[in-house]
């Protein structure tokens, strides 16, 4: 194996129960470039996660106690997106298959290719990143929203918006040119908070004030119905 060079590793957490599994694991995903914490148990791997943010999870499934399949739901649960990567027992494809209707994104079975398995989680990285910058950014009009930095751009200038004004923009901008109802936009926004009736209409208007001017409305009212976000 050939270690790759790179300015920011990724970082993997690795957990299987098996001492020597983990450290071979460890030790070859360490000489392959990437950043890694080992866990023992699930436990171990739970109350890591609370602590970071792994860039891919590699899981064992035969954990004892709270095994891997209890972790992957658990983590899911807790809002969770990275990669996981299951390991199944020899011929355990049955295990491998429920792994991924359980929220994993792909899974080997032992004995593996250490090699084989370095790519594959490059390969799930790649994905990740691919799909984290498609949904960076939103555009409409001259209007940009960057969803990570929570940053706002109008005709260039910085805008500045509360949460609420954020959370409304950005559920408008990802549905452009469909009608959502005064219902749907509470559901989404304010997520059955209590809020009095005209909270819609009332923020509606504070980004139409902090974003557009006279002749130029990008959130249109539909009479009857709720406001659309311009497709253009």
């Amino acid at each position: 194996m050939t270690a790759p060079v790179s300015a920011a590793p990724a970082h993997l957490l690795v957990v299987d129960d098996e001492e020597g599994a983990r450290g071979e694991l460890t030790t070859a995903m360490e000489f392959l470039g990437f950043r890694v914490t080992a866990a023992a148990t699930g436990h171990q791997a739970l109350e890591a996660l609370s602590h970071h943010r792994p860039d891919l999870v590699l899981l064992d499934v035969g954990l004892p106690g709270l095994d891997g399949f209890d972790v992957c739901r658990t983590l899911r649960t807790r809002g969770h997106t990275m990669p996981v990567m299951f390991l199944a027992g020899r011929d355990d494809v049955d295990e491998g298959v429920r792994g991924l209707d359980l929220g994993g994104d792909d899974f080997v079975t032992r004995p593996f290719e250490l090699k084989e398995v370095a790519a594959r989680i490059r390969a799930l990285l790649r994905r990740t990143a691919d799909r984290s910058a498609e949904h960076r950014t939103l555009r409409a009009g001259d209007v940009l929203l960057d969803a990570v930095t929570y940053e706002v751009w109008s005709g260039g200038t910085p805008v500045r918006l509360t949460t609420t004004e954020f959370a409304l923009l950005r559920y408008l901008m990802e549905n452009p040119g469909r009608v959502l109802t005064r219902a749907q936009i509470q559901e989404r926004v304010w997520n059955h908070r209590a809020e009095g009736p005209g909270s819609v209409d009332t923020y509606v208007y504070y980004l139409r004030r902090k974003l557009g001017t006279p002749g130029r409305t990008l959130i249109r009212t539909v009479r009857g119905a709720g406001y659309l976000l311009r497709a253009d």
